[in-house]
């Protein structure tokens, strides 16, 4: 879901945190996995070591 890739640091972390906690919170693993791309897609989107706050992944799905 990036729209332009400057490092994918951290990348394959933020999915694997994101597909959990989504699992954990009741979601199914379509909507898990969903939401895991749009978390990466923010994390590819900075240059290196980047994190997602709560407002940048509120509006990331509010785009989807």
């Amino acid at each position: 879901m990036a729209k332009e890739v400057y490092d994918v640091t951290g990348a394959g972390d933020t999915v694997v945190s994101v597909v959990t906690l989504a699992l954990a919170a009741g979601a199914d693993f379509k909507q898990a996995s969903v939401m895991a791309n749009v978390a990466a897609g923010i994390v590819v989107g900075e240059m290196g070591v980047a994190t997602v706050t709560p407002k940048q992944f509120a509006a990331a799905l509010d785009e989807k």
